[in-house]
């Protein structure tokens, strides 16, 4: 009998620390209309300058596992997604592992930045199909607040703090995950960078103040690519599976800017309303934004057994990806 992959349980943590477009008028040259027009987000979640972000990589994690009605001792691997790392070594998979006792999981982080999600769900996928593991834990854990310029107007109104995580295991079949998809182009990358070890001169220009060691974006150059790649990855995974748009219940897209939605949705010939979006609230969490919907389409119920779902990634790298989900979960 073919096995079938899906999420078996969801969750999600942010922090308490609350940032609006009207306190980052007394910090930067910027103004709440300006944003709103551009982004779509009206606040975000902020850690403390002293809190890691691993604390609520932790906190996502042990929800997804109470939610899938196990214990972190079944937890077989765990697999963190993040582009913002407490530290480079030990990875967050193998703190995110010490902290919730996950004491029989191996444990590994991949950066696909925006996209991780994606990613991190499809290798889970494999290691469960192949049948040497039962319960894979994907987490996506971002801590964008650390990587800003805050001089910035440009970068430094998008992005927030936060993390989401799922349990995957084997569901009934034709259920869970129906068909995946990812891909990478390498010669974009400087689009969107973040520095780690090393920097060239062209990295340190890019960057006008004082701090190096931040995100620097080509925003326009981001924009027209996130917008064709998302929607050619949905398509893709729908074409694969021999499935038509109006089988899909919702898309929902790493969160990025109300404007890419918008044109993903244009792109697609689908309403907008079929694009989730709670972008107004976090801004753009990366790899944790659409673990960050998930969890939210759950709790409120916006999603049934037996529903289709697309989720889709794009981001750094560059990268993209797409997941076809047929529900699994009664909710």
């Amino acid at each position: 009998m073919n096995k079938s992959v899906g999420i078996l349980g969801i969750g999600s943590c942010l922090p308490e620390k609350v940032l609006t477009n009207f306190d980052l008028e007394k910090m930067v040259d910027t103004n709440n209309e300006w944003i709103l027009q551009r982004t779509g987000i009206s606040e975000r979640r902020i850690l403390d300058k002293e809190s890691p972000a691993y604390e609520v990589g932790v906190q996502a994690a042990k929800r997804a596992i109470d939610s899938a009605g196990i214990t972190a001792e079944d937890i077989d691997l765990i697999i963190v997604s993040t582009e913002t790392p407490d530290y480079l070594a030990p990875s967050t998979a193998c703190i995110i592992q010490r902290e919730i006792g996950a004491s029989k999981a191996a444990a590994f982080d991949v950066n696909a930045a925006c996209t991780g999600f994606v990613y991190g769900i499809t290798v889970a996928q494999q290691f469960i199909l192949s049948g040497m593991y039962r319960y894979v834990l994907v987490v996506g854990c971002e801590a964008l607040s650390k990587v800003i310029d805050w001089e910035d107007r440009n970068t430094c109104v998008l992005f927030g703090d936060g993390a989401g995580a799922a349990v995957l295991g084997t569901v009934e079949a034709g259920y869970g995950i129906l068909k995946t998809y990812i891909s990478a182009d390498g010669s974009l990358g400087q689009s969107v960078t973040i520095p780690g070890c090393h920097m060239t001169e062209a990295d340190i220009e890019k960057r006008i103040h004082e701090n190096k060691k931040v995100i620097w974006m080509d925003g326009s150059e981001v924009f027209k690519f996130a917008v064709r790649a998302a929607a050619q990855a949905v398509q893709k995974v729908l074409d694969d599976y021999g499935m038509s748009m109006d089988d899909v219940k919702l898309i929902i897209p790493h969160q990025a800017n109300i404007r890419i939605m918008q044109g993903i949705a244009k792109k697609l010939n689908v309403s907008i309303e079929k694009i989730y979006s709670i972008i107004h609230k976090y801004g753009n969490v990366s790899s944790a934004s659409i673990p960050l919907a998930l969890d939210e389409i759950v709790r409120e119920k916006k999603i049934s057994k037996g529903d289709n779902i697309v989720v889709v990634g794009f981001g750094g790298g560059l990268t993209w990806g797409a997941t076809l989900i047929k529900w699994n979960i009664e909710i």
